[in-house]
């Protein structure tokens, strides 16, 4: 299938196409909302939390960003890392998913669902073996396995100049969210994405196929030279409501599934992947890392590079401000500032 019979039959599946990498947030036709920065020199709040507890972790961070009636009333997406059935920091901690949900339900969130795509193994198995349903059906959310969605669930994205060769596909149940929180990990990946954070985590929300269209969007992605961008370009698809990242432990090297583990001892919220993701990069050059992750600047690193440019959040470290509750994590905070820059 060429590229104009993929725009053609996907455009029956709700097609959205954009003119410039450089998303507009305002919802038009489609009633679809597309991620970016509203205000440029804009500040995010970052809420860096040093501790080993991770139920502790989650409820101090979001305590921390006062997110008070975010969430009221408002149907959630939970998009978790379960690229893998491994242990964390291979995939989501059972303690930090059970604990955002407890956390959203105190913020009195309306419907909840859990979903993702395993890249590394069979997405059901995977939930299976990681209890997910179990916590799902004990705290009365859905769970969505997008391997099994058809052809009408997926919305196709695409634009002028993109890195994606055919656009790239997103569940229609995560768009029509109002609001989606994203679930991410601390560690490096070795298949060429260099580091896996929030903005590689979104990746799972990408389809690898869609049905009556037998491309590969993953091998593309995975083959790619400019996989880092692309990974940057699927998040213009989305505005996160919440992003935690579970840096309790991390892997420095290696990765996403297995790799060297440290104890980063840390838990960080906010909003903004791209500062979120930068911070994360700070605390892997912190414990010493790849050699890919430790090139350059942080801000230049290209998956954040091609998400500042897309307006996705935060530009350089001035932007990015600390929230911590106590001596401990503000000097721990200092010290990962400092690698910003």
């Amino acid at each position: 299938m060429n590229r104009r019979e993929w725009l053609k039959k996907f455009g029956s599946a709700g097609a959205l196409f954009l003119a410039s990498p450089v998303f507009a947030c305002q919802k038009g036709a489609t009633g679809i909302e597309v991620a970016r920065r509203s205000a440029k020199g804009a500040v995010s709040k970052i809420a860096f939390i040093k501790t080993s507890n991770r139920v502790e972790g989650v409820k101090r961070a979001i305590e921390l960003l006062g997110l008070k009636d975010q969430f009221q009333d408002k149907s959630v997406f939970i998009k978790p890392n379960y690229n893998s059935s491994d242990p964390t920091p291979g995939s989501t901690h059972n303690d930090v998913l059970q604990t955002v949900i407890d956390e959203l339900r105190v913020l009195k969130a309306g419907s909840m669902t859990i979903g993702d795509r395993s890249g590394m193994g069979d997405t059901r198995a995977v939930l299976e073996a990681l209890d997910v349903n179990y916590i799902a059906k004990d705290a009365k959310a859905g769970t969505v396995v997008f391997d099994e969605l058809k052809e009408e669930d997926w919305q196709a994205f695409q634009y002028k100049d993109s890195f994606w060769k055919r656009g790239f596909a997103i569940p229609k149940t995560v768009i029509a969210s109002d609001a989606i929180v994203n679930l991410c990990c601390l560690k490096t990946h070795r298949y060429g994405g260099h580091f896996t954070l929030s903005l590689k985590n979104s990746v799972g929300l990408a389809a690898k196929y869609v049905p009556g269209n037998d491309y590969n969007f993953m091998r593309e992605l995975h083959s790619s030279p400019d996989q880092r961008r692309m990974i940057a370009e699927i998040n213009a698809s989305y505005k996160p409501g919440l992003v935690v990242m579970d840096g309790i432990e991390a892997f420095t090297d290696g990765g996403p599934a297995k790799g060297k583990k440290v104890k980063s001892e840390v838990m960080i919220a906010g909003t903004d992947r791209v500062a979120i993701d930068a911070v994360g990069v700070a605390l892997l050059r912190h414990f010493g890392t790849t050699s890919e992750v430790e090139k350059g600047k942080v801000f230049e690193q290209e998956q954040i590079a091609q998400a500042v440019k897309l307006g996705l959040g935060a530009a350089g470290p001035d932007q990015i401000e600390f929230l911590t509750d106590g001596k401990e994590s503000a000097e721990y905070a200092q010290k990962i500032k400092r690698l910003l820059s």
